[in-house]
C-alpha cells in the first residue's frame, strides 16, 4: 500500500508544471564539454558508411599455365573460385589463345563485405610464337577505363561500378634464370596501366640461396630494363616501429617467392595448409618457406586500399588525361560520348561531332599508312570543305 502511495506522489511530482520548468533549463556543461564541438567523430561515420556500402577489390592473375595461379588465390582468400574449371589438355593448350575470364565472390568477414573479382588469363604464354601475347590483357585493362570514363561522364554518377583492375599479380617461372623475353614485353606493355606485383611461383622447388639468388637476378633485371613494378608507399613518421619493420621486410622480400596449397596436412601435431613430400612437409603461412604471408598481409590487411589509390590517382588519371587532351584537340564542345580511334588508341569523344569531323581526326592516320595519300588527300579536302559550308 505504501509503494502504491509513493509512486502516486512521484508521478503527481513530475507531471508538476514546475517540475517540468525545472526540466528544460540546460543542463550545465563543463568546462572540456564546453570546448567539444563534436567533429571527432568524422572517422566514425565515415568509417560506419564505409562498412555498409561495402568494398570492391578486381585482382588480375598473369602467368604461363601450371604455376600455381588458381592455387594460390583460393589460398590468398580461403575459398574456391575454379570449381567449374575444365582442364585442357596438352593439345588444346597448344591451340589455345589468351582469354579473359572473370569470376566474382562475395566475402564477408566480421561484417565487412568484400565484392572480389578475379580475372583470370589462360592462354598466356603456352603458345610456341608469343609474339604480343599480351595485348587482349592490355585491351582489356582500357576497356574497364574506358566504361568507366563513359559513367563518370554520364548522368547517373552515383552508382559507378568499379570494374578497373587494381592490381596484377604476375607469375614468374622459377626455372628460369630471371627474366623471359615474354615476361619483360608483358611487364613493359602493362606498368603504364596497372599496379605489377612480380611473384616467384612454386618456391618450393627452389633452396633457400637459389631464392636469394633469384630474386636478386630479377630485381637487377627490372631496373635494367626500366619496368615499373608496384612501389610500397614510403612510411608516416608518426607510425609504429612495428609497422615500419614489417613495411621494411616487405620492400626487401620483393619478388614474393610463393607456395600455394588448398590441401590441409598434419605437422607437428597441428593441422596447416602445406605440401607434403616424402623428405617433409612445406608450410604455406610459415616465413621460413615462403612469402605466402608477407604477399597476403601487403594484399589485403596493408595495401589494398593503396593499390585502389594508385589505380585511381595515377593509371586512371594518366588515362582520363590523354583522352581529354584528344578531345579537347579535336572536338567541338558538348555531345554525349562515342569511340574514335586516335593515333592507334581508342578514346572517348563526343557525339556531337559529324561525319566529317571524325573523317578529319582519323585522316592524318590514314594519309600516312597511303603511299600516294591521294585518296586521303581527297577525302580531307572534301571533309574540309563540307564542316567549312556548315560552320558558316
Amino acid at each position: 500500500m505504501d509503494s502504491i502511495i509513493i509512486q502516486e506522489l512521484l508521478a503527481e511530482r513530475l507531471l508538476s508544471p514546475r517540475t517540468q520548468a525545472q526540466r528544460s533549463y540546460p543542463v550545465k556543461l563543463k568546462d572540456h564539454e564546453k570546448q567539444y564541438v563534436g567533429f571527432a567523430t568524422l572517422p566514425n561515420q565515415v568509417h560506419r558508411k564505409s562498412v555498409k556500402k561495402g568494398f570492391d577489390f578486381t585482382l588480375m592473375v598473369a602467368g604461363e599455365s601450371g604455376l600455381g595461379k588458381s592455387t594460390l588465390v583460393n589460398s590468398l582468400f580461403l575459398t574456391d573460385l575454379y570449381k567449374d574449371r575444365k582442364l585442357l589438355n596438352a593439345e588444346e593448350r597448344i591451340s589455345q589463345t589468351v582469354e579473359i575470364l572473370k569470376h566474382t565472390v562475395d566475402i564477408e568477414e566480421k561484417g565487412v563485405k568484400l565484392k572480389l573479382t578475379i580475372v583470370d588469363t589462360p592462354g598466356f604464354g603456352d603458345a610456341v610464337n608469343n609474339t604480343e601475347c599480351w595485348k587482349p590483357i592490355t585491351d582489356y585493362i582500357d576497356q574497364q577505363f574506358e566504361q568507366y570514363f563513359r559513367d563518370e561522364s554520364g548522368l547517373n554518377r552515383k552508382n559507378i561500378q568499379d570494374n578497373r583492375v587494381h592490381c596484377c599479380l604476375y607469375f614468374i617461372s622459377p626455372f628460369g634464370h630471371g627474366l623471359r623475353p615474354v615476361d619483360v614485353g608483358f611487364m613493359k606493355a602493362l606498368h603504364e596501366k596497372v599496379n605489377i606485383v612480380p611473384l616467384i611461383a612454386k618456391a618450393d622447388c627452389l633452396i633457400p640461396s637459389e631464392i636469394r639468388k633469384l630474386k636478386e637476378r630479377i630485381r637487377e633485371e627490372i631496373d635494367k630494363f626500366g619496368i615499373k613494378v608496384y612501389q610500397f608507399p614510403d612510411c608516416d613518421s608518426d607510425e609504429d616501429e612495428e609497422f615500419k619493420q614489417q613495411d621494411r621486410e616487405l620492400k626487401e622480400s620483393a619478388p614474393f617467392a610463393v607456395i600455394g596449397s588448398n590441401t590441409v596436412v598434419e605437422a607437428k601435431g597441428q593441422r596447416v595448409r602445406g605440401r607434403l613430400y616424402p623428405w617433409g612437409i612445406v608450410e604455406v603461412e610459415n616465413q621460413a618457406h615462403c612469402d605466402f604471408v608477407k604477399l597476403r598481409n601487403m594484399l589485403i590487411r596493408t595495401h589494398m586500399h593503396d593499390l585502389k589509390d594508385v589505380t585511381c590517382d595515377v593509371h586512371y588519371e594518366n588515362y582520363r588525361a590523354q583522352c581529354i587532351q584528344q578531345m579537347t584537340r579535336w572536338a567541338p564542345v558538348g555531345g554525349a560520348l562515342l569511340l574514335c580511334r586516335v593515333k592507334g588508341r581508342v578514346c572517348p569523344v563526343p557525339l556531337g561531332w559529324r561525319s566529317s569531323h571524325l573523317l578529319l581526326v582519323n585522316g592524318a592516320e590514314e594519309y600516312s599508312r597511303c603511299q600516294g595519300g591521294a585518296l586521303c588527300r581527297e577525302k580531307l579536302q572534301i571533309a574540309a570543305r563540307c564542316t567549312g559550308r556548315r560552320n558558316n
